[in-house]
C-alpha cells in the first residue's frame, strides 16, 4: 500500500513563514518556517529592536562623519552598510505592522512557488506595497555586502602588529 504524504496547500496567515514538509524512512514532519513572535507582545519588543536598530545604525553614522572618518574607504563602507541597515529595518518595521500589528494583508499559498495576498476592499494599493516591502533583502545583503568590505578594508589597512594580535 502506498501513502501519500502530500497536503493540500495551506493557509499561511503570517508573514516570512512557509510550510516545510521532511519525509523520512515514511514518516512525514510539518514544520513552520519564519519569524515567529508569540503573540502580540512579541511583535512590539521585535518592532522595539528594528526602531532600536535604527537609532544605532543612525548614531553609528553620526560619529563616523563628526569624527571625519569617512575619508577613509573602510569607514566609508560602514556609513553605506549602515544606511542600508537602516533601510532595511524601515522595510522590516513597515511588514511587520502591515501583516502582523493591523492585518491588513492574508497571505495564501496557491501552490508550492505562488502566493495570492488578499487586502480590504479599497486598499489594494497595500497589497503591492506589502509585495516590494517583502524583497528586503535588496536591503540586507548590501548592508551585509558593503559590512564585509569595509571590514576586508580596514584588516588591510592596519598594521602587521595589530593583525598579530587578531590570531
Amino acid at each position: 500500500m502506498t501513502r501519500d504524504y502530500r497536503s493540500p496547500p495551506d493557509q499561511i496567515k503570517r508573514s516570512g513563514q512557509h510550510r516545510l514538509r521532511i519525509q523520512t524512512n515514511g514518516v512525514a514532519i510539518d514544520r513552520e518556517e519564519g519569524q515567529g513572535h508569540s503573540g502580540i507582545e512579541g511583535v512590539y519588543v521585535h518592532q522595539l529592536a528594528h526602531l532600536y536598530f535604527i537609532f544605532s545604525m543612525g548614531t553609528l553614522i553620526y560619529w563616523i562623519r563628526r569624527r571625519e572618518l569617512v575619508r577613509e574607504k573602510g569607514w566609508r563602507y560602514i556609513q553605506y552598510s549602515a544606511i542600508f541597515f537602516i533601510l532595511w529595518n524601515i522595510d522590516a518595521f513597515a511588514v511587520h505592522f502591515i501583516d502582523e500589528q493591523i492585518s491588513a494583508v492574508v497571505v495564501s499559498q496557491t501552490d508550492p512557488f505562488h502566493i495570492h495576498i488578499t487586502t480590504r476592499e479599497g486598499f489594494e494599493w497595500v497589497r503591492y506595497l506589502y509585495y516590494l516591502a517583502k524583497l528586503d533583502h535588496l536591503l540586507c545583503v548590501p548592508a551585509m555586502i558593503f559590512l564585509y568590505l569595509a571590514l576586508r578594508n580596514l584588516l588591510r589597512q592596519s598594521s602587521p602588529a595589530d593583525k598579530r594580535s587578531l590570531s
